[in-house]
């Protein structure tokens, strides 16, 4: 099982991000949670038994949504992390 704590910074809340990453990790079978932090930033843990699926959806949040001209990631830190197995992916309104 591969295990990411993501966190991503620029214009990241209000623009429909989180949203945005539910639907990439669905589409690739990851599981885990999205939340905002306090600070403006989002929060993500990201699991997966495929590594090449994990580095995809990296990828893909690096990039941002393609259909919100308002959303902008500006800095996006990527480590592994411990934490309990999800089964889905959803939001979360606490912080990890």
């Amino acid at each position: 099982m591969f295990k990411q704590k993501i966190i991503v910074s620029g214009r990241v809340q209000g623009v429909g991000f989180r949203y945005f990453v539910i639907m990439e990790a669905r589409k690739l079978g990851i599981f885990g949670r999205v939340w905002n932090n306090d600070d403006g930033s989002v929060g993500i843990l990201a699991q997966t038994d495929d590594a090449q699926a994990l580095s995809q959806f990296t990828a893909i949040i690096r990039k941002g949504p393609k259909r919100s001209p308002f959303a902008k990631v500006s800095y996006l830190d990527s480590v592994p992390a411990h934490f309990d197995d999800f089964s889905d992916f959803n939001i979360s309104y606490d912080s990890f």
